[in-house]
């Protein structure tokens, strides 16, 4: 397990530096979406994947990672709303460094309503993570639809297949986000020796969900930084 997971953050890492990298060669219109991808890597891969790092044990840590998460699913969302609106309009506002600095805000706000409250407890944690968990499951469908309207909209360019790349990638991270409600809602952790089947079939769907998510990720934002040229 442990061997899978730092393959995980190995595949993520990649996909994580390639989607930020994204952010900082394109368009102002893509800035969220690059940045919402990267913030997995970041709250989500690097603590599950490399405990042995200096306080990723730490409650404060675990219960960030989640809520980073949570701010993850909903930047790329706003990101692409905003690009429909493009795709309808040809016109978008604001300037790449606002984004940054609003994922930013948010992120030190979280932390500081963490650190301003008692120390999350495990069954806060796993209370956190089911909100996480929950948001991406919704609007990773909600924005498999926007893509598609997206791609409907942009249909006569060659761009609009790096869009249907997107909506592959949201169908892994419902297969990841889904199983690892279904074993939170369930609390399958605590009762897996009465349903091993149903732990054993989460916990495959969700791993190879992850795996699938991260390979996309990489190659999607790779396809169209070579559509964009």
């Amino acid at each position: 397990m442990e061997s899978m997971q730092l393959g995980l953050a190995v595949f993520w890492l990649i996909a994580g530096g390639v989607s930020f990298y994204f952010s900082i060669g394109n368009a102002r219109v893509w800035t969220s979406i690059a940045v919402g991808f990267f913030l997995i890597l970041v709250g989500e891969i690097i603590p599950t994947a490399l405990p042995f790092l200096p306080g990723m044990n730490d409650s404060y840590v675990l219960a960030m990672g989640h809520i980073i998460g949570t701010i993850s699913i909903l930047v790329m969302s706003h990101g692409f709303q905003e690009y429909y609106v493009f795709t309808r309009t040809l016109d978008f506002e604001g300037n790449k460094s606002l984004v940054y600095l609003a994922v930013v805000g948010v992120v030190c706000a979280s932390l500081a309503f963490l650190l301003v409250n008692p120390e999350p407890t495990p069954e806060v944690r796993r209370v956190i993570r089911i909100v996480e968990n929950t948001n991406w499951v919704f609007l990773s469908l909600i924005n498999i639809d926007l893509i598609r309207k997206i791609c409907i909209n942009i249909k006569d360019t060659p761009i609009s297949k790096g869009f249907v790349a997107f909506m592959v990638v949201f169908a892994c991270i419902f297969l990841w986000k889904g199983s690892e409600l279904y074993l939170d809602v369930y609390n399958l952790e605590a009762v897996k020796g009465a349903f091993p089947v149903r732990y054993q079939i989460s916990t495959v769907c969700s791993l190879a969900g992850n795996f699938l998510a991260s390979i996309s990720v990489g190659a999607t934002f790779l396809y169209l930084a070579k559509l964009l040229r």
